[in-house]
């Protein structure tokens, strides 16, 4: 981890709001947030901002010891490491459930912690209600904040005591200058091994793991730093065919997968090498492409395929022929789980995100458009030449062209492919995908 901001770790059982306190502190909605406990299990990072001070929240699964969810040491394993990680930690207790003997297991593991503790007393919608903060007391704590993540009673005068506690820390410590990120988010069907592709690229289990499909919920960032290079690794839950999603939980986390892409560089796109390539793997890479993210397919599970029937190239044959709309996307056979073939995932994000930030000059971009349209002419529209003026990129990521011609309606689509592959071709933009506009001179 690269540690640009300091880290808060927000604690508590199942269902005190946390995940409400988060979205409040980071002025966002990127934690999930249900009734049902539990909802939250990775950890999940955001960044805020209060009386100037800047830091990082991460957001922990519920601390508990529930012997019928499956997931509860492995919950208790990512809250201790939270815990181990952050700067500054924020213990939220219940204050309309009153005191768990949760809450006091999880007091005694923070009390030999020799880092800023805040506690708050969540659920105080007003000054009449403060009176139920007292019984936590007994927990042998200092100080309570009364607060109402909900409803935003007293969470000014805990926001700047915590900002004060950031800003110490921060002094002379951390950089407030960010090199150049790059985005990635990993995206594929359920239990396809994404949480193990990030926890084999870390070297440690920061995501939870499990053979349970939908064991991630909501889209998690990690920031990890390689060469002098860094890389926020966006996991997402699991994308399922529309039919089969009927919880509402579940449509949130597909929801929140989806929106993971738009904010992103690159799409990691996991398919099991077992299963081999289903309908739903093109419909994510789909995804993908309508959001403009640059693409790199990943087939995992590679030491599970004999060899002796199948091979790379075939893989590579089939999700051509599958998934012809994406031609720029380069293709890596890997094993999460033995981590084989994981480490060279960088140079190839690092050449796909060269190539999606790209920029051509006017003056070239126009002698590309005019040895292409010398050797094939567009067709007549009504009788009459179309005419193309010039070209200009007005954007990266992807690379967008404006083409000025006389008639933007009357250009084929088969045309429009052509003047593409001549421009990814000419320019070797090759692994990257590139946009085209045709507008009427003047517009």
């Amino acid at each position: 981890m690269s540690a640009i901001k300091p880290l808060v770790a927000l604690v508590g059982r199942p269902n005190v709001g946390k995940s409400t306190l988060f979205n409040r502190i980071t002025r966002t909605k990127n934690a999930l947030v249900d009734n049902t406990p539990g909802v939250t299990r990775d950890r999940n990072y955001g960044d805020a901002k209060w009386d100037e001070a800047e830091f990082t929240i991460v957001d922990t699964g519920g601390f508990a010891d529930d012997k019928s969810d499956n997931f509860a040491d492995s919950i208790r394993f990512q809250v201790r490491q939270a815990i181990e990680d952050a700067d500054i930690i924020v213990c939220a207790l219940d204050g309309k459930g009153g005191i768990s003997p949760y809450d006091d297991t999880l007091t005694n593991l923070l009390r030999p912690v020799a880092k800023p503790i805040f506690y708050v007393v969540n659920k105080i919608d007003g000054p009449e209600q403060e009176y139920a903060i007292h019984d936590f007391y007994q927990l042998g704590i200092d100080h309570l904040y009364p607060v109402s993540a909900e409803h935003r009673y007293g969470m000014n005068d805990f926001l700047s005591a915590l900002a004060e506690a950031v800003t110490a820390i921060s002094a002379g410590s951390f950089s407030d200058t960010e090199s150049e990120m790059i985005n990635i988010a990993v995206i594929g069907r359920p239990n396809v091994g994404k949480s193990s592709f990030i926890n084999c690229i870390l070297g440690e289990n920061r995501l939870l793991v499990s053979p349970i499909a939908g064991t991630t919920r909501d889209a998690i960032d990690t920031v990890f730093e390689r060469d002098n290079r860094t890389y926020r690794f966006i996991d997402t839950a699991g994308i399922r065919r529309k039919a089969k999603v009927k919880k509402k939980l579940e449509k949130f986390s597909v929801i929140k997968a989806l929106k993971s892409l738009s904010r992103c560089d690159v799409a990691l796109i996991l398919i099991d090498a077992e299963e081999g390539i289903t309908e739903q793997d093109i419909s994510i890479a789909g995804y993908a492409y309508e959001r403009r993210c640059s693409c790199i397919f990943l087939i995992n599970k590679w030491d599970l395929v004999n060899k002796k029937e199948t091979s790379s190239q075939k893989y590579y044959d089939d999700l051509r022929m599958k998934a012809k709309f994406l031609p720029f996307a380069p293709m890596l056979t890997i094993s999460a789980l033995t981590g084989r073939r994981v480490p060279r995932i960088f140079k190839v994000v690092d050449n796909v995100y060269l190539q999606y930030c790209s920029r051509i000059t006017t003056g070239e971009l126009n002698r590309i458009l005019q040895r292409a349209i010398d050797q094939t002419t567009p067709s007549l529209h009504r009788g009459r030449r179309i005419k193309f003026y010039y070209a200009a990129q007005v954007t990266t990521k992807p690379p967008t062209i404006v083409i000025f011609v006389n008639y933007p309606q009357a250009v084929h689509f088969s045309y429009k492919r052509y003047l593409i592959n001549r421009i990814r071709e000419e320019a070797k933009l090759d692994k990257t995908p590139i946009r085209i506009f045709f507008r009427q001179r003047g517009e």
